[in-house]
C-alpha cells in the first residue's frame, strides 16, 4: 500500500472519528435541556417553602398568599377543583401532570412530547389533568409563575386553556427573567390565541382572580412530595422519572390500555 493511500484512510478513519464524537456531543446537549432543567426545578423545590412567604408582598397586583378567596377556573375538576382536564372525560388512560410555566424542564418535556399528547388526546385515547404551581418564583423570586398560572387559568375560562398553554411555553422566558410577572406582556401572548384577548380575559389577568387557587393548587403540590416539575404520572407512576420514556413508548402504553 502506498503512503498515499494509508494517509486517506488514515484522514478518512479520523474524519468519522470526529463525526461520531459530534453526534454524542449532541446526544449529550440534548440529555443535559431535558435532565439539568429537571434539576433546577428540583432546586426550587428546596428553597421554596422558606423563600415563598418573603417574596409574596413583592409580587406585582394580586400575587401574595391571601389574594382573597379561591376562585377554581371552569371546568376545573378533581380534589378541591385543582386540576385543569384537556381531553375526554371517558379517556381509559389519564396523565397527570404538575407544571410551572417558568420550568425549563417543564419545557423541555413539553417541546419533545407535546406533538404526541396533542396526538392522542384528540383520538381520544387519553385525558391530561394540569396542576399548576409557582415553584421558580419561591426560588428566584419573582412573581412570572404565579401570574402565568392565573392566566392559563382565566385562559381555562374563555375554553382556551391548551392553546394558551401551548403558546406561554413556546414563549417562555430564561428561568432567571421573570417576564411572565409583568401582566401586560400575557396579555400580548394571549393574542397569539384566535378569541382569546377579550375584555372579559383581561379583567381576569389583572385582577388575579385565581391567584388563590393558584396557591392552594401549589399547597398541594407540596404535600404530595413530589420530587419537582416536571412531575408526570401516568397510572401512579412518574415516567418523567423513567430514563427509558420517550414519546413512542408512551404513546405504546397509552394505545395498549385503549385496546384493553
Amino acid at each position: 500500500m502506498s503512503e498515499k493511500n494509508r494517509d486517506g484512510k488514515r484522514t478518512a478513519r479520523e474524519r468519522l472519528a470526529v463525526e461520531r464524537d459530534k453526534q454524542k456531543a449532541a446526544e449529550k446537549r440534548r440529555r443535559t435541556l431535558i435532565v439539568g432543567g429537571s434539576v433546577v426545578c428540583v432546586l426550587a423545590l428546596a428553597a421554596v417553602i422558606g423563600v415563598l412567604a418573603a417574596n409574596s408582598g413583592k409580587n406585582k397586583g394580586k400575587s401574595s398568599q391571601s389574594a382573597g378567596p379561591v376562585v377554581a377556573p371552569s371546568g376545573a375538576q378533581g380534589k378541591d377543583s385543582l386540576a385543569i382536564p384537556v381531553g375526554k372525560d371517558g379517556a381509559k388512560s389519564t396523565l397527570t401532570v404538575w407544571e410551572d410555566f417558568r420550568c425549563p424542564a417543564c419545557q423541555a418535556f413539553e417541546a419533545a412530547y407535546r406533538p404526541t399528547l396533542h396526538e392522542l388526546v384528540d383520538a381520544g385515547k387519553l385525558r391530561i389533568e394540569y396542576h399548576l404551581v409557582r415553584l421558580i418564583d419561591g426560588n428566584l423570586g419573582g412573581s412570572g409563575s404565579l401570574r402565568a398560572a392565573n392566566a392559563a387559568a382565566c385562559a381555562q375560562d374563555a375554553g382556551k386553556f391548551r392553546d394558551f398553554h401551548d403558546v406561554l411555553y413556546g414563549n417562555q422566558p430564561k428561568e432567571t427573567d421573570d417576564a411572565f410577572g409583568d401582566n401586560a406582556k400575557l396579555i400580548a401572548l394571549a393574542g397569539k390565541v384566535n378569541g382569546l384577548d377579550t375584555p372579559a380575559f383581561r379583567k381576569c389577568v389583572d385582577d388575579g382572580t385565581h391567584d388563590s387557587w393558584v396557591n392552594k393548587s401549589h399547597k398541594a403540590f407540596q404535600s404530595g412530595s413530589f420530587s419537582g416539575t416536571p412531575t408526570v404520572l401516568l397510572g401512579g407512576k412518574n415516567i418523567y422519572e423513567d430514563q427509558t420514556m420517550t414519546p413512542a413508548k408512551l404513546k405504546q402504553m397509552v394505545e395498549a390500555a385503549n385496546q384493553g
